[in-house]
């Protein structure tokens, strides 16, 4: 299947690693790449009027990210992500940013915290970005969670799989990545540790994983299917 790249459109010479990872990471968040999709050098350079060096290096930094990743023969390919993968993904962070509510609940002074975290709210409300700078803005909030706690070993631990959690977003396709990043769904959490209320939180939080989870999942579960019924020739009624 030949790979459909002229959209991607070309990047300024100024940072050129910098605005190739953005458009790619953009391009795979979209669903414009697809899970799946070879990522053949020659294509992409000339697509984004890139060096192949420069573009080696934004997707050795996609790779690192969890977004992409290398099949046979060295081949790169956009990560499809499993059921079983997205759940697992999810578990980790709903123990990482559990124990990030709990622990802001527990602090005495919290306004400060709470300013911060509505400010990270804002960035979502903000409806003229693109999605992968949306996507951005709500992994930005729920990285705040944790570094707001000051807690270095939780921060780091929630880094390590920030690539696979955005790797899960753009697997998930655009309306339920829109769906799943909206603000509202994320006020409910400023809201408890406002109130200090850790109980509240924390259920908040798994709530708020747990639907992230069960969405994401059915909806890889229908295209499994639907994939299976294009193979098989079976059809729906």
């Amino acid at each position: 299947m030949p790979l459909d790249v002229p959209a991607l459109g070309g990047v300024d010479r100024n940072t050129l690693r910098e605005q190739s990872l953005h458009k790619l990471r953009e391009a795979i968040s979209s669903g414009q790449l697809a899970p799946g999709t070879r990522l053949v050098e020659t294509e992409l350079s000339e697509a984004l009027s890139v060096s192949r060096g420069t573009l080696r290096e934004a997707l050795r930094h996609l790779v690192q990210e969890g977004l992409v990743v290398t099949g046979d023969r060295g081949r790169l390919l956009v990560r499809a992500l499993t059921t079983s993968e997205v759940r697992d993904i999810f578990a980790v962070r709903r123990s990482l940013e559990t124990l990030a509510v709990e622990t802001l609940c527990e602090m005495t002074e919290r306004g400060e915290v709470v300013r911060t975290l509505r400010e990270s709210l804002n960035r979502l409300r903000d409806t003229g970005q693109d999605l992968a700078e949306l996507i951005e803005a709500d992994l930005g909030f729920h990285r705040q969670l944790c570094e707001l706690t000051g807690n270095e070993t939780l921060v780091n631990s929630w880094q390590h799989i920030s690539g696979l959690t955005r790797a899960t977003i753009s697997r998930s396709g655009q309306d339920l990545a829109l769906r799943n990043i909206d603000w509202q769904r994320h006020l409910p959490i400023v809201d408890a540790i406002e109130a200090g209320d850790a109980d509240r939180a924390r259920e908040v939080v798994r709530t708020h994983m747990r639907e992230a989870t069960e969405r994401i999942v059915r909806v890889l579960e229908d295209w499994d299917s639907e994939g299976d019924d294009r193979h098989t020739g079976a059809t729906h009624e």
